[in-house]
């Protein structure tokens, strides 16, 4: 089945019930299922009468808006594949996953446009798309009137819709392909998870939220804010979009959410109307959770662990949370995830990361998994799972099978509860071993940002030594850390003034950036003692 086939369902349904409410031009602007699907009929008609069809690939390089949806609706229709590259990942970035599978068009605003004269994989590609005017490119508005294409391709389940790409931290990076059935499992994995009704007002911020609340009958409110940096937006406009428009829910990156609660402590303001807060995208550690229901007094406060290859994974609200648990997450248990969804099979393998497995049975595989509280590799399956990346690259890496059914390798290591929870403990590779035992991220960070007055923490290992980097607020944070957490045999603590971190959701550390800040600041004070 078409995943556009599930738009006309709504379009049915609720045609004029706005799908998008978003600030557009310095104006509010509601486009409605009914115009969204309209305007995508018109612009498959034109990507058609350009030689777009089933199987090609179209490069994606525009922000979250009606723009957005209605294009890839239109891609959907006629059997197109959408390609998405994040073009903040660099320029070295975005050439290697262009030369990785290169697209036949490029579709994006003016900015999109102008990266052409910086990057020349850019320039190879021969069509371009734009929402403005373009010298040679194809212009595209939702305001066209014209001939549309009112039949959709028919894709099978195992035709591919989305391609993304893995941030090639580790190595190349790799490309996931997420099928029309793939998107379609995930919707309802996420229906599910996120208590998805029909009617709903959803403050949208990740963009496969988006197509989700499409397919829910959901309208998303698209943030007032520069979604560049999630972690630095201006807290204002999008308090009072929460307010003006009775948004019900939003899922968000805990840095997007920082920045409200910040202000909301700032100012004293409250935001009543809001019923459940989803935080995901990156760890979500305790404070973000207290903080949350500090300014959303009213709303169920909910962390999502997902990724890229399988979202969501596992949940868990605030009012779960027992004072027991907080104080285990303080002295170093790991961080609490909460229950495995009902659509996915969740286990913990004996921790092999960096080793390809070969196909297991089911007895073999079992002999592997381990027990309660023992840490290991978290490893899934199930249908809203990646099976595998395009052309089978990085499949060796994080993929095996158990009798023919394919689990995907996380990359993160946890353990379960004799509850059956799961609690993290951080990335395999930043897991440090040495003679002193072992020490995993999460169960060092998550008792440090326990303690008042510290942002944010980061263990690693820079030339031999275990050096926690923190934000605190004083030098007196740093003394409570070296007390409380002996147990970490840390060898350093240094307060930075930001920890570096990833550019997408501006929430996750960045280890190799804050390794390289680290090691050039050792060097320095070297430097300086020696007088040169």
């Amino acid at each position: 089945m078409n995943i556009a086939h599930v738009l006309e369902d709504q379009v049915r349904q609720r045609g004029d019930a706005p799908a998008f409410v978003e600030m557009h031009r310095g104006r509010e602007r509601r486009v409605t299922f009914r115009e969204l699907s309209s305007a995508s009929a018109r612009i498959a008609y034109q990507l058609a009468g350009r030689g777009i069809s089933s199987g090609d690939s179209v490069l994606v390089l525009h922000g979250m808006s009606a723009e957005l949806y209605a294009f890839l609706i239109a891609l959907f229709r006629v059997g197109a594949v959408a390609m998405i590259v994040d073009p903040s990942a660099g320029r070295t970035f975005v050439e290697r996953c262009l030369n990785e599978h290169p697209p036949k068009a490029l579709f994006g605003g003016m900015k999109a446009q102008l990266l052409r004269f910086r990057i020349p994989a850019l320039r190879r590609i021969g069509l371009s798309i734009c929402t403005g005017p373009w010298p040679g490119a194809l212009r595209i508005s939702l305001r066209d009137r014209g001939p549309a294409r009112d039949t959709i391709a028919s894709n099978d389940e195992s035709s591919p819709a989305l391609i993304t790409f893995t941030s090639g931290s580790t190595g190349a990076p790799k490309a996931a392909v997420r099928t029309h059935g793939f998107l379609l499992a995930q919707h309802r994995a996420l229906q599910k998870s996120l208590h998805h009704r029909p009617g709903a007002t959803d403050m949208t911020t990740l963009p496969i939220f988006a197509l989700a609340n499409l397919a829910s009958g959901i309208t998303s409110i698209f943030p007032d804010a520069d979604m560049r940096r999630p972690g630095h937006i201006a807290p204002r406009p999008v308090l009072r979009q929460l307010e003006r428009l009775a948004v019900t829910t939003m899922a968000a990156s805990p840095a997007f959410v920082s920045c409200l609660t910040a202000e909301c402590r700032r100012s004293g303001e409250r935001i009543d109307r809001l019923q459940r807060v989803f935080m995901g995208g990156a760890p979500v550690f305790p404070e973000d959770l207290r903080r949350a229901q500090e300014s959303f007094p009213r709303a169920e406060i909910i962390a999502v662990y997902g990724s890229t290859e399988a979202e969501p994974m596992a949940e868990i609200t605030l009012s779960s949370i027992s004072e027991a648990d907080f104080q285990s997450m303080a002295q170093g248990q790991g961080l609490l995830a909460g229950r495995p969804v009902a659509s996915i099979a969740l286990r913990i393998l004996r921790d092999q990361w960096g080793m390809p497995i070969s196909p297991l049975d089911a007895d073999h595989f079992n002999s592997l998994c381990l027990g309660a509280a023992e840490i290991g590799e978290i490893v899934v399956s199930g249908e809203h799972v990646l099976r595998g990346y395009l052309d089978g690259k990085g499949d060796s890496e994080n993929k095996f099978c158990v009798d023919g059914t394919v689990w995907h390798r996380t990359g993160d290591l946890g353990s379960l509860d004799r509850e059956g929870r799961l609690w993290l403990m951080g990335r395999a590779s930043a897991a440090i071993k040495d003679n002193r035992g072992v020490v995993y991220p999460f169960a060092v960070e998550c008792a440090a940002r326990q303690i008042s007055g510290v942002h944010r923490a980061a263990i690693l290992v820079v030339e031999g030594r275990r050096v926690m980097a923190i934000e605190a607020q004083s030098r007196h944070a740093i003394q409570i850390v070296r007390e409380q957490m002996a147990w970490a045999n840390l060898d350093e603590i240094r307060n930075l003034r930001a920890i570096p971190t990833d550019k997408r959701h501006n929430a996750k550390v960045d280890y190799v950036e804050l390794r390289r800040m680290l090691a050039d600041h050792k060097r320095s004070n070297i430097n300086s003692r020696c007088g040169r």
